[in-house]
């Protein structure tokens, strides 16, 4: 890495949001890289007798992570939340990472653990692209739940302690980083991958771009590659039209063909998770069913979701009721899946409706992993 004067992305946004934060930096977070930028580096390089070159790269990120809370006011991307996520795991050493598998442009796709209890829960963020705001939703769930812990408080109305005995959560909180970057310009415009996502862009010109962005880089969206009645799927997405790679609701050539979807697969079937909840926009609803499956206390807990939250509890429209994570979830093991469509509105949801989303899903957040 490395941001000079001159840069204009959203990793500029992000570190002028981290040296705002404390101080160093007193202008708007706009992403570009100019002179008062350049001074908040030179002023927090000095902080720490550290070499005054005005320039951000690997090393200066090192020194910042200590200083790093998860921004909930500027876009996201695939480097930023890898930064987020460092600081997290620097600052809470009983928090682990790993790696369940590669995006399409070889993008790590990582999982945060926390808890050491029996229950095993899964929470997944950022399955589509122009969903984004699911991403910091998560990692600000990590991060107060982890505070909360490290100082024997609770979180919500629930012990900390309690919980982290009891439940070891995973989090996802990037699924799809490469339809990510599209959507919020992390992609170099003169790359293979962005021409590609262009030209599949033009063959749907009612749908704008990037911001209707949902699918992977190549065009596939990964909640519908899913072996969850996928034929039917794909009946239903080529009526509508979407017969060839898209922004949105193109299912594939086969199942479980996007790498993405794949690594969210294997990840599943190689654990025993007792419930499921994957963060979606926008709608204030909550999608608790798959046809005629009905696991144990399915019904029972999507209405304490409900009443935390204040969403409402729907069954999956027909056009939209197969294929998906948590459609195959719920197909193979009989037990709890959620879909939570967070916020209202278009997406992707501006940023500022993040305090309202976040505060009307921590109760879901916290009771997915109490109950």
């Amino acid at each position: 890495m490395l941001l000079k004067v001159g840069d204009r992305n959203p990793l500029v946004a992000f570190f002028q949001f981290v040296l705002k934060e404390n101080n160093y930096y007193l202008g708007s977070i706009d992403g570009i890289f100019g002179n008062q930028t350049k001074e908040a580096v030179i002023s927090f390089q000095k902080s720490l007798n550290l070499s005054q070159s005005g320039i951000i790269d690997d090393e200066l990120v090192k020194e910042l992570l200590p200083y790093i809370t998860v921004p909930t006011s500027i876009p996201y991307t695939y480097e930023i939340t890898n930064i987020v996520i460092q600081a997290i795991l620097y600052k809470y050493n009983f928090l682990q990472m790993q790696n369940i598998g590669k995006s399409v442009m070889q993008k790590d796709i990582n999982c945060i653990k926390i808890g050491n209890g029996t229950n095993h829960v899964l929470y997944v963020g950022s399955t589509h692209a122009n969903e984004w705001i699911t991403t910091p939703l998560l990692l600000k769930f990590v991060q107060d739940y982890s505070d909360a812990y490290s100082k024997g408080e609770n979180i919500y109305d629930k012990n900390s302690t309690e919980l982290f005995n009891k439940t070891t959560l995973y989090i996802v909180p990037l699924h799809n980083p490469d339809g990510v970057d599209l959507v919020n310009e992390a992609i170099d415009t003169n790359s293979e991958e962005y021409l590609n996502a262009v030209q599949i862009s033009n063959n749907y010109p009612n749908i704008p771009f990037p911001e209707g962005w949902k699918a992977n880089i190549l065009g596939i969206d990964l909640n519908l590659q899913f072996p969850a009645r996928w034929n039917e799927a794909k009946e239903i997405k080529f009526n509508q039209g979407f017969i060839s790679p898209a922004p949105r609701d193109y299912v594939g050539v086969f199942p479980l063909e996007a790498p993405e979807a794949l690594a969210l697969y294997d990840f599943t079937i190689s654990n025993n998770f007792r419930l499921m909840n994957t963060f979606h926009t926008q709608g204030k609803v909550i999608f608790w069913k798959f046809l005629n499956y009905n696991p144990p206390n399915s019904e029972v807990i999507a209405k304490e979701f409900a009443k935390v939250s204040g969403y409402s509890l729907q069954d999956t429209p027909y056009a939209s009721s197969f294929a998906g994570f948590k459609d195959w979830f719920i197909q193979n093991y009989n037990l709890p899946g959620y879909t939570i469509e967070c916020g209202l509105g278009v997406n992707p949801l501006p940023i500022a409706q993040f305090d309202e989303i976040y505060n009307d899903v921590l109760g879901i957040m916290v009771l997915g992993i109490w109950l």
